[in-house]
């Protein structure tokens, strides 16, 4: 039996089967989705040790899928690579340095891949462990501030987008004016 469950999320087979081929054989648990909203339901039930996830998806994207985990405490700590072709598309949402999760640039060797899950699984681990938020009087509150909490961390990752592109422009500016 494996001992590691991975999900990897990928439109593409090619891409999920070149993981799968180059993770290490015997125990692994591998499990494919080929969109969003498959991955985001697989990683619910299965609760992976692993995600690999595509930023750019049918359905839902990459980034509503990392969305919907940064909101939940307990998919919060599970180690996670980002993959993309177009590594400008992930910083225009998330910025530099990546403190929680790995990122590999598509296409990948091996080396690449092992190192980006190694480097995941630490960054995992210094993750602060997430305090669920639960209003004194029971859960049904608790929905109301998942839901707020996940539009703050929307927002956020909105402002930080338009703080990247605010950056842009004034170099931009300084550079024409030079």
């Amino acid at each position: 039996m494996a001992s590691h469950k991975i999900v990897v999320i990928d439109d593409s087979a090619v891409i999920r089967n070149m993981v799968r081929d180059m993770l290490p054989k015997g125990n692994f648990e591998v499990m494919e989705a080929k969109d969003g909203v498959q991955g985001i339901n697989l990683i619910r039930q299965e609760r992976p040790n692993l995600i690999m996830l595509d930023f750019l998806l049918p359905r839902m994207s990459g980034w509503e899928v990392f969305q919907q985990i940064q909101t939940q405490p307990e998919l919060q700590s599970i180690p996670l690579v980002l993959m993309s072709g177009r590594k400008e598309e992930v910083t225009e949402k998330l910025q530099e340095p990546f403190e929680y999760f790995e990122f590999v640039q598509k296409p990948f060797d091996q080396k690449i891949l092992i190192d980006a899950i190694k480097m995941a699984m630490s960054k995992a681990k210094r993750r602060p462990a997430a305090v669920p938020a639960v209003a004194p009087g029971g859960s049904a509150a608790s929905g109301d501030i998942q839901a707020l909490n996940a539009k703050v961390a929307k927002m956020q990752a909105e402002i930080d987008a338009l703080k990247k592109q605010q950056g842009q422009i004034l170099a931009f500016i300084k550079q024409k004016l030079k």
